[in-house]
């Protein structure tokens, strides 16, 4: 688990990744405000039960640059 305090644009060669998983969210309520947190579970293809796979955590203002980041790569979002 980890709480993401800066983005950073990286240019090296990517591909789609093979798997798809789903992504559980939930608002955890702390003194400094609220922070998104969001957690990956194993793919359908996993044999052992549904569980948490990453989980990570964004406060309001690492938010706020990830809605301009998914804003840019994906024009026309609101």
């Amino acid at each position: 688990m980890a709480k993401i305090t800066e983005f950073f644009q990286v240019t090296k060669a990517a591909s789609p990744h093979p798997t798809e998983v789903e992504c559980g969210y939930q608002v955890i309520h702390t003194e400094d405000g609220p922070l998104l947190q969001l957690s990956t579970y194993g793919s359908d293809t996993r044999r052992s039960e549904k569980k948490v796979s990453q989980t990570i955590q964004l406060d309001r203002k690492a938010a706020a640059e990830l809605l301009e980041i998914i804003r840019s790569s994906f024009p026309g979002v609101t």
